[in-house]
């Protein structure tokens, strides 16, 4: 429903942490109103509408209940992300929600498959995949930049959410971890660039049976770690390309936004898949051996050529405004719930892998993705 002011009326659920990274972007796009703030700590939902001049707040009942808000964001933890994604369609309202869109493949089919009797969309996080950063890399392979891509390699690992995170226990919970928390930005990229996982073959470790959080009140507590806290992949796609990546939290050194692709033809760097934007290269193959040694007979270093990033930066709300568009114009959302469906199946089958030590078949798939234009501008009312 277009409100009153011309806009598509947005509410939230869940006024947490990442509610700030949403709201700083959501309140600013024309084409959104944020109309309502509900969290089971009304308190807080009423912090944070009074902070970003948001005009209702209150519990859960708050946002499902007005009929001027048309999608709900979901920002509740991954463990109830589908009874309060069920519950958003129950209302009639569509539904975009954090990442994963489940914990379990059960689950998360039935929302999609609500939703499709409902004729509702459901739209999943993470939409940093289409910010100029990574869309323009994406383009760039496309248009055959580094010829036929082959592989790719990614790394994310350092000491863990619990150095900045006050209460960061549901993080190494079933549905947490390096895995089910960064793999989603990793994974949903990949896709973008290779298509549809076919299999997946993985080793994981718990060094750590517990954990101590390190800041705010609990400092000092100590939780339980449920899952794996490293976890080292090797992915086919069902294209033929290939990647491997790792996940950890149990390094003292932080690598994270590591990702290259390979083709027949060069190299390119991809910006962190945890960011909107960042830097994009080409790295050529040498002509012949001799141009890769220097006269001290050392190997030259190899200058790779900056891609120009094509669109506009912002932030956290990027897909549920291209969802909201896409409503409009009769046309698939590129973050779609199948797309969401289709990394928590690679993430679950990986998880399965390590913990078998065999190879697993992702038994989903998706159609090619769609993109984010390069003109596609966030800023601009269009409604």
């Amino acid at each position: 429903m277009v409100t009153a002011s011309g806009s598509f009326g947005v509410g939230i659920i869940g006024a947490g942490n990442i509610s700030d990274q949403y709201l700083q972007n959501l309140t600013t796009f024309p084409d959104l109103e944020v109309l309502a703030i509900g969290d089971l700590d009304e308190a807080r939902a009423a912090s944070q509408a009074e902070k970003y001049g948001v005009p209702n707040s209150g519990g859960v009942d708050a946002v499902l209940g007005d009929p001027e808000i048309d999608i709900v964001v979901n920002l509740t933890i991954p463990a109830v992300h589908v009874d309060v994604s069920l519950s958003i369609l129950a209302a009639g309202k569509h539904v975009w929600s954090e990442k994963p869109i489940g914990v379990d493949r059960e689950s998360s089919k039935k929302l999609l498959e609500t939703a499709a009797a409902l004729g509702l969309r459901v739209g999943i996080a993470p939409d940093t995949v289409l910010g100029p950063g990574v869309q323009t890399a994406k383009r760039a392979i496309e248009a055959g930049v580094i010829g036929r891509p082959l592989f790719a390699q990614t790394a994310f690992q350092w000491q863990g959410p619990e150095i900045f995170h006050p209460n960061p226990a549901f993080l190494y919970a079933v549905g947490g971890g390096p895995l089910l928390d960064m793999g989603p930005y990793y994974v949903s990229t990949l896709v973008h660039v290779f298509g549809p996982v076919a299999s997946v073959v993985a080793l994981g470790q718990t060094p750590h049976a517990t954990r101590t959080v390190q800041v705010g009140e609990l400092a000092g507590t100590e939780f339980p770690v449920e899952i794996p806290s490293t976890v080292s992949v090797l992915m086919q796609f069902e294209g033929g390309g290939q990647a491997s990546s790792l996940y950890s939290t149990d390094s003292a050194l932080r690598r994270a936004g590591f990702f290259e692709v390979s083709g027949t033809e060069g190299t390119l760097t991809i910006p962190d898949p945890n960011t909107f934007g960042g830097s994009i290269s080409v790295i050529r193959p040498y002509g012949a051996v001799a141009e890769m040694v220097t006269g001290a007979g050392e190997m030259a270093v190899q200058q790779g050529i900056e891609i120009e990033q094509e669109g506009v930066l912002v932030g956290r709300g990027l897909g549920l405004l291209d969802m909201a568009r896409a409503i409009r114009d009769g046309r698939p959302h590129v973050a779609s719930g199948e797309l969401g469906y289709h990394v928590l199946d690679t993430l679950l089958a990986i998880e399965e892998s390590a913990a078998s030590n065999r190879i697993v078949a992702v038994e989903s798939t998706v159609p090619e993705l769609g993109a984010i234009p390069a003109d596609f501008d966030p800023l601009a009312r269009t409604f």
